[in-house]
C-alpha cells in the first residue's frame, strides 16, 4: 500500500497549510515539547548504552590482545571530554551569569556541575566497580559532556535578556549541534536495534509462532561431508526457522511511535524550541517551557546514568552484565 501511504502523506502536508492560526499553533508547540522531551530520553538511553559499549570494547581489546593503544585512547578521550566540559561550564558562568542577578542560571550551571562531579566520583567507587565492572570515567566524561551541552542549550533559551545576551530569533549554533546529534543518535539506534541487542529489546517482541523451513545446508567442506549420506547419496537438510514469516521480529507500533517522536524533536530543533508569539509562526521567541524541558532532560540523563551504576548494588540478585 505504498501508493496509498504516499498519497495520504501528501494530503496531510497539503491540509496542514489550511490550518487556521489560533490556539492550535500554541497547543501543537506544547505537543512538540512533550514529544521532543520523550525523544531526548531515548537519546539518553542510547548515549549511556554507547558509553558502556565503547569502554567494554576497548578494555577487552587491551586485556585480550594486550594492545595498550586502546588504554591510551580511553585515557585521552576521557581527559579531552572532561577538559571540554570544564571549559564549557566556565564559559556558561562568564556569558550567562552576572555578579548580581541571574540566580536561576547560576543555580542551573552550579547544580549540574555538582551533579557531574558526583557521578564521576561514584563511577570509580570500589563498590560500584565491583557491581558494575564496566563502569569507569569514560562513561562519566561522556555524560558530563552531554550534560554541559544540555545546560547550555537550556539557559540559551532563557527569555531574560539581561542573563541571556545572545538572544536572537532563528537557527542558532546549538540548534545545529542538536540536529547533528539527532542524526548520529538515529543512525546509532538503527545499528543497535536488533534482536541480539539488549537495547534493541526495548519495545521488541519475539514471534512465538515460528515457521519451520527446510533448506539445504551449503556449508564448509566438513559440513558437506557430514551432511552427505554415503549410502543413499542424498543430502540431508537442516531446519531453518524463519522468524518473520508471520510477522516482523520488532514491535511495529513502537517502531513508528519512535519516529513520530523523532519528527516532533526535529520540529522543535528547526524552530530552536521557540514558541510562536501571537500565533504568528514567523515570530519566534524564547520561552521558559523549553528551558525547563532541556534542564529536566539533563537531570534525567544524570539520574539514568547514576541508576545504571547503583542498580547492581541495590538489586544484587539481578544480572546486569
Amino acid at each position: 500500500f505504498w501508493i496509498v501511504k504516499i498519497l495520504l502523506y501528501l494530503g496531510l502536508i497539503t491540509a496542514a497549510f489550511f490550518i487556521p492560526k489560533g490556539k492550535f499553533v500554541q497547543a501543537w508547540m506544547y505537543i512538540g515539547l512533550f514529544g521532543g522531551f520523550i525523544f531526548i530520553l531515548i537519546q539518553l538511553i542510547l548515549l549511556i548504552d554507547f558509553a558502556y559499549k565503547w569502554n567494554q570494547s576497548w578494555m577487552e581489546k587491551w586485556e585480550v590482545n594486550g594492545q595498550k593503544k586502546y588504554v591510551y585512547g580511553l585515557a585521552i578521550a576521557t581527559g579531552a571530554m572532561y577538559l571540554i566540559s570544564l571549559i564549557g561550564y566556565i564559559l556558561l558562568f562568564v556569558f550567562y551569569t552576572k555578579t548580581s542577578g541571574c540566580g536561576l542560571n547560576k543555580f542551573f550551571v552550579s547544580f549540574n556541575l555538582c551533579l557531574s562531579l558526583l557521578v564521576s566520583v561514584v563511577a570509580i567507587l570500589p563498590k560500584v566497580q565491583e557491581g558494575q565492572p564496566n563502569s569507569g570515567l569514560l562513561q562519566a566524561s561522556i555524560i558530563t559532556l552531554y550534560t554541559t551541552y544540555l545546560t547550555w542549550s537550556s539557559i540559551s533559551n532563557n527569555p531574560d535578556e539581561e542573563c541571556n545576551t545572545g538572544i536572537s530569533s532563528g537557527f542558532q549554533s546549538h540548534s545545529v549541534f542538536a540536529a547533528l546529534l539527532m542524526f548520529v543518535m538515529v543512525v546509532y539506534s538503527c545499528l543497535r536495534t536488533s534482536s541480539s541487542s539488549r537495547l534493541g529489546e526495548i519495545g521488541m517482541t519475539r514471534n512465538t509462532e515460528m515457521e519451520e523451513v527446510l533448506l539445504p545446508d551449503y556449508g564448509e567442506e566438513e559440513n558437506a561431508d557430514r551432511n552427505e549420506d554415503p549410502e543413499k547419496g542424498e543430502q540431508k537438510y537442516q531446519n531453518v526457522h524463519d522468524d518473520e514469516a508471520l510477522g516482523v521480529t520488532y514491535n511495529y507500533s513502537f517502531f513508528h511511535f519512535t519516529f513520530l517522536l523523532a519528527s516532533l524533536y526535529i520540529m522543535m530543533v528547526l524552530t530552536n524550541w521557540y514558541s510562536p508569539q501571537h500565533a504568528d509562526i514567523t515570530t519566534l521567541n524564547s520561552n521558559m517551557a523549553s528551558v525547563w524541558v532541556k534542564m529536566a532532560s539533563s537531570w534525567c540523563c544524570l539520574g539514568l546514568y547514576l541508576w545504571s551504576m547503583v542498580a547492581p548494588i541495590v538489586m544484587p540478585g539481578r544480572d546486569f552484565s
